[in-house]
């Protein structure tokens, strides 16, 4: 099908989704779930061709984004199991005004209606995202990076059967065929057919879609993630935090790619860092993390000199911009002009910092003594999430049902004129 001929095809399915009620769209999740698990053998070898394809042209990190395992398809039915166990937000009385002629005004929330998501080469996200579309009671588009599109249709075909057997429109989840940059224009400039467009990916997708997009646009950002380390701060945790949120799995948006240091404990704690993340990783046969230093952390331990655009980069793989700082104001001015708003951490036992840092960082997820990895919709209590967002209107951090849906008013009389 053109991309044209899938627009149609969802705002067909839109009015439907609209109108199922909550038992209907809990049913079709569901079977949903359970078709995946039916598939596995299906996806998977679809997978298996996805990787033989990338296997020479991205590398291992990026290898593990794509890659699918019976594992991982648990944890995918799983979490579509969890969206229909969380509570419908469609309908949900968000304020309630009784005025003095009688007239009864309700702000209710209703369906996006048609949400289209680009993404790139993580197949999970196809069965996230269309689970809460689904749950939101709207139709979705989904547009996968080429890497991934065997995966994505292999799952799509599953949940399409899902929703057959629960007695919903398949066309509620479409899958663009078309993974060339002309699809993804389509796509933006869908006035009218696509009623909101959420891009999950590198700094060009999101701004491509910024810059480009006459449709509504959740800017879901990079994530340049900071964990500072305060001068008060307890150290192993630290260390432990610290190895968390860079190496329990680099290539996701809510790893932390800078550490900045309290310049008071700097030559004691960097060659802690140093130790824990290269040598010790390396002595049990785990990829080290390189180390990419500004030039006060470059006295003090070895690595590689920071560049230019070191403390601006989504790393997505194995390495950390280390930097020193004064204080807790030098952290937060740095952060201000680094991060992209995304996720960040401080890690202090002096409860002003703590309120200092928390109130002064401008970002959608601020943490004290906790790994940023926490940042998704699943470890929140929202189920899986549509993305992070990082804007401020409508919607910021893990967007999970409330954050798909808008709300409209009703206003209820008894034959009241104006």
């Amino acid at each position: 099908m053109t991309t044209q001929e899938i627009l149609c095809a969802a705002n067909g399915a839109k009015t439907a989704m609209a109108l199922a009620d909550t038992n209907q769209k809990n049913a079709a999740l569901l079977a949903m779930a359970e078709a995946l698990l039916r598939q596995e053998t299906e996806i998977l070898e679809a997978n298996n061709r996805d990787l033989e394809a990338a296997r020479d042209s991205v590398n291992a990190v990026m290898l593990d984004r794509l890659a699918l395992s019976p594992a991982r398809i648990q944890g995918m039915a799983q979490g579509i199991r969890e969206v229909a166990a969380l509570p419908d937000p469609v309908g949900q009385v968000l304020r309630r005004v009784e005025r003095p002629n009688g007239l009864v005004i309700e702000r209710r929330a209703v369906p996006m209606g048609v949400i289209a998501i680009i993404y790139e080469s993580r197949p999970n996200v196809t069965s996230d995202a269309a689970a809460l579309a689904l749950k939101s009671g709207s139709a979705c588009i989904l547009r996968c990076g080429k890497e991934a599109w065997r995966s994505s249709h292999a799952i799509v075909e599953a949940l399409r059967l899902g929703l057959r057997e629960a007695g919903l429109p398949e066309t509620a989840v479409c899958l663009i065929e078309d993974t060339t940059h002309a699809s993804a224009g389509e796509l933006m400039t869908a006035v009218g057919q696509v009623d909101l467009l959420i891009p999950r990916g590198g700094a060009g997708l999101i701004r491509a879609c910024l810059q480009n997009a006459k449709v509504p646009v959740i800017q879901t950002g990079t994530g340049i993630c900071h964990v500072y380390v305060d001068a008060a701060a307890d150290q192993e945790m630290a260390l432990d935090i610290i190895e968390n949120a860079k190496t329990s799995r680099p290539s996701v948006c809510n790893a932390e790619e800078v550490c900045l240091v309290a310049r008071p404990i700097a030559s004691e704690f960097l060659p802690k860092l140093h130790r824990r993340l290269v040598t010790e990783r390396a002595a049990q046969d785990l990829q080290p993390v390189e180390l990419r230093l500004d030039g006060e952390a470059a006295r003090i331990i070895p690595g590689v000199p920071a560049g230019e655009a070191d403390f601006d980069t989504e790393f997505l793989n194995y390495i950390l911009a280390v930097g020193v700082v004064e204080n807790v104001e030098e952290a937060m001015a740095h952060i201000a002009a680094h991060s992209t708003g995304h996720s960040d951490a401080i890690v202090t036992a002096d409860e002003e910092a703590a309120a200092r840092f928390t109130a002064g960082v401008d970002s959608a997820a601020v943490y004290v003594n906790a790994s940023t990895r926490f940042t998704d919709g699943g470890e929140f209590g929202l189920g899986c999430e549509m993305g992070i967002s990082t804007q401020k209107l409508h919607a910021r951090g893990p967007m999970g049902l409330q954050e798909l849906c808008s709300y409209k008013y009703v206003i209820l009389g008894s034959g009241q004129t104006r």
